[in-house]
């Protein structure tokens, strides 16, 4: 399989998963794919996804939420969901659109309700399995062969 060369991101909120995974595509891949992240709706950035991005040298503090709805460039070739929302909404957009539709199932880590240790623990978890999923999906033919 081809690895895409622009990639869209779509989450609920487009505050935490999207803009994580966004920003590690540009750190990692950027030279050989173009990005980007919206919402279904624009929240809020998470502050602790803003923390444990830091952890890997990648800062998301300036990144400034958008919908679905105000994208300017609509040509992407591959675009993820992470949310059954935002699947449902993604589908929905590229009836109009000439791009692929996968959804991850990643969870949502500001659902977990303990105290901030472990909070942070789910963000991590998310953050690395983002980053595998993004790995997998980015690696060149010529990777595998």
């Amino acid at each position: 399989m081809r690895a895409p060369a622009s990639l869209l991101f779509v989450c609920g909120e487009n505050a935490l998963r999207s803009p994580m995974a966004e920003a590690m595509v540009k750190r990692f891949h950027g030279n050989r794919v173009y990005v980007d992240s919206v919402g279904v709706r624009a929240g809020p950035l998470d502050p602790l996804a803003v923390d444990v991005m830091k952890e890997i040298d990648i800062d998301i503090s300036a990144h400034r939420a958008k919908r679905l709805a105000e994208l300017d460039d609509t040509s992407f070739d591959l675009i993820v969901t992470l949310s059954p929302e935002a699947h449902h909404h993604a589908l929905d957009w590229s009836r109009t659109h000439a791009a692929e539709v996968v959804y991850w199932p990643v969870y949502d880590p500001s659902a977990v309700e303990a105290g901030r240790e472990a909070r942070l623990a789910a963000y991590r978890d998310v953050r690395d399995m983002l980053r595998t999923l993004i790995d997998e999906t980015l690696r060149d033919d010529a990777e595998t062969a």
